[in-house]
């Protein structure tokens, strides 16, 4: 401990200017980190989202001719292609709804982040 005491004014704020130099970089490093997940919970809410529509959109091109027709056997043609279609709107658009709601609560702050940042301040 005794040669720490005899170091230079100089030496001693080039090691200061070293720690604050690697304290940055570590709480940029934990602030990229966190808006890394949290874009990546986004994203899969948005994939999710398209997931949605196209099974909306699919679920409506591959099956919506067989239960129409088949349908039609009981009831007038018009009635069974209207039917089908206010379900398949219905399952789509409770699709839709749900991921938009997950994205909207997603979170983007870097709470770690503003906390140590914080920390470090005091």
């Amino acid at each position: 401990m005794h040669a720490r005491e005899e170091r230079s004014l100089g030496e001693l704020f080039a090691e200061l200017t070293r720690e604050i130099t690697a304290l940055v970089r570590q709480e940029a490093a934990l602030v990229k980190a966190e808006m890394g997940r949290s874009a990546a919970r986004i994203g899969t809410s948005l994939g999710l989202l398209v997931a949605g529509g196209a099974v909306a959109y699919a679920g409506f091109l591959a099956i919506v001719a067989a239960v129409v027709l088949l349908l039609a056997t009981v009831i007038p043609l018009w009635l069974a292609s209207l039917l089908v279609g206010v379900v398949l709107a219905i399952v789509g658009y409770v699709l839709v709804q749900t991921n938009l709601n997950a994205i909207k609560r997603a979170d983007l702050a870097p709470h770690h982040a503003v906390e140590a940042l914080q920390e470090d301040r005091e």
